[in-house]
């Protein structure tokens, strides 16, 4: 009896979270239905105990009137794990293996998708200023959370983040000091100018925007992770709409072109680091 219990109370929360993300896509047009579903669901059962909240149909009340506990919950939908140089050995291979091609054009386009509160942006830009790039280069970072966008866009981070961040750089082989990066005031680090005038900062929803321009460069690290595959191979045809030809495609550790219709159209660059480059025409 318990477990037939077990497993109506099961269905009943499977009715209430498809209910609750019907309401988030109507009322402010955020599609989650296609996010891998135990990850989402984890995330949910999160945010209803931190939130103290009964049940998802609580939720979805709150969410129907609250703007402001929306932005809350959308918080815990899309956070992401980020820090400056995370994944050091991608950055050595990016400037190994692709730099050396990006400076046969007069001017660069770069797309970072999914750019959470900034740390990933960041350290492109310090690697492209290194190489005597970042001049000639646009860089779009966009995300889903406007919260994050404006974390990302002010670039001020806690001294205990920079000094995690100093080890990454270390290990990526930098060639200066990280502090030429950031200044420190009010006990944080903020990053310097210099490196944001070649950005934009905007909001772009992966599952329900169209593409916005033609790209060199597009990194989507760690993001896709948490859809289904349906909606992988959806944000994948994007962003191979949105790239040059000979332009290239970085993806997370755990991301792959591979079993996908778009396997052919790129060349690997880098298995371990998953940097690939669109072919030219046959």
């Amino acid at each position: 009896m318990v477990e037939q219990m077990s497993t109506s109370n099961l269905q009943h929360e499977a009715i209430e979270i498809e209910l609750l993300l019907i309401a988030i896509h109507k009322k402010y047009g955020y599609d989650f239905s296609q996010y891998a579903q135990a990850s989402l669901k984890r995330r949910l059962r999160e945010f209803i105990d931190v939130e103290s909240v009964d049940n998802f149909i609580d939720v979805l009340q709150l969410v129907l009137y609250d703007k402001k506990f929306f932005m809350k919950l959308l918080d815990c939908l899309t956070v992401n794990f980020t820090s400056m140089f995370r994944d050091p050995f991608f950055y050595r291979d990016f400037r190994q293996k692709v730099v050396a091609m990006l400076k046969t054009y007069p001017s660069i386009k770069i797309w970072n998708a999914g750019c959470s509160s900034g740390q990933e942006v960041y350290s492109l830009a310090i690697l492209l200023q290194e190489e005597g790039l970042l001049s000639r280069c646009r860089i779009y970072a966009t995300d889903i959370d406007d919260n994050s966008l404006k974390k990302a866009e002010e670039g001020v981070y806690s001294l205990r983040q920079m000094r995690e961040y100093t080890e990454n750089y270390l290990s990526y082989q930098g060639r200066n000091e990280f502090t030429d990066y950031y200044r420190i005031a009010y006990q944080s680090a903020i990053i310097n100018q210099e490196l944001k005038k070649q950005m934009m900062f905007t909001n772009h929803n992966l599952v329900t925007d169209g593409e916005f321009g033609k790209f060199h460069v597009i990194l989507c690290r760690n993001v896709m992770i948490y859809f289904s595959n349906e909606l992988q191979e959806k944000v994948l045809n994007l962003f191979d709409n949105s790239l040059i030809t000979r332009g290239f495609l970085c993806l997370g550790m755990q991301e792959t072109l591979g079993c996908t219709q778009l396997e052919e159209k790129y060349e690997v660059i880098s298995q371990e680091t998953k940097i690939y480059r669109k072919r030219g025409a046959l």
